[in-house]
């Protein structure tokens, strides 16, 4: 009781303060930090879903179960400075993260236009076309106009290739994220055992917790190299039309003068 009481306790006095939702000055400021140290114009965020381990709760079926035994999700959208914009945690370990996000409140927001997200804005050293901003995720997720997502694997161009390249150096910082919670409060290293409401407010703890410190003490590179939350299986889900527009203007522009790194074609 006094664990899930403060646990609560700690995300009621935290989550206002360090989670608050982004206005459209604040997305432009994250994304302006995605292109300094990651080189991806207009990123608001990265998203991933990981599996957090647990016992198995009482008379949940086989909800829950996955190919990491018995487990809930944790979905978050993470900026270039590895911290949680936003969180949905406790959804079934059976579903696969694109029926997470597409049943998240952020992902809702997302999908109606509702995230108020800067206008669309040209990328760097180019006048048009005025490009939309984007968050960036694994081939998990469906393509949209806002939402980018690798190229399949097979038989890609070289252009292609970087384009999935310049999208992981983006999409990984979430990795990292996890990374630095999983080493900071490692309980996170083992099943959890405790009732699962207890453990899903542990968790959202967990994570403003994750914030308040990075906002105190900074980044430790090391901290994220190991950890032991698990992803998903990758399952494949279609994009649609616009989106697949929007991935193409970004696959011409990071072959371009303007946008091309020194170094993408000798790391692909």
């Amino acid at each position: 009781m006094i664990i899930r009481e403060t646990c609560v306790a700690i995300w009621d006095a935290l989550h206002a303060a360090v989670m608050a939702q982004p206005h459209k000055e604040q997305w432009k400021e994250i994304a302006d930090v995605f292109q300094q140290t990651c080189q991806f114009p207009n990123c608001a965020g990265a998203i991933d879903g990981k599996h957090i381990r647990i016992k198995k709760p009482v008379r949940s079926g086989s909800q829950y179960y996955n190919y990491k035994k018995f487990s809930f999700v944790l979905f978050a959208m993470c900026d270039a400075n590895y911290s949680f914009r936003y969180i949905d945690v406790g959804s079934y370990g059976s579903r696969s993260d694109s029926a997470v996000f597409a049943h998240s409140e952020f992902g809702k927001m997302l999908q109606n236009k509702a995230l108020d997200l800067p206008e669309h804005t040209a990328l760097p050293g180019t006048t048009s076309p005025a490009m939309p901003f984007v968050f960036v995720g694994d081939e998990a997720f469906a393509l949209g106009e806002n939402l980018m997502r690798p190229y399949s694997s097979r038989g890609l161009s070289l252009a292609r290739r970087v384009f999935n390249y310049r999208l992981t150096r983006a999409r990984r910082v979430v990795e990292c994220a996890f990374g630095i919670l999983a080493n900071k409060w490692r309980f996170l290293h083992t099943p959890i055992h405790l009732k699962l409401e207890t453990a899903i407010s542990a968790v959202k703890a967990a994570c403003v917790l994750h914030n308040f410190v990075r906002a105190r003490d900074g980044y430790n590179f090391y901290d994220s190299l190991t950890h032991s939350l698990q992803s998903h299986r990758p399952s494949v889900v279609r994009g649609h039309r616009q989106g697949a527009a929007v991935r193409e203007q970004f696959t011409a522009y990071f072959m371009s003068p303007h946008g091309a790194l020194p170094w993408q074609l000798e790391a692909i």
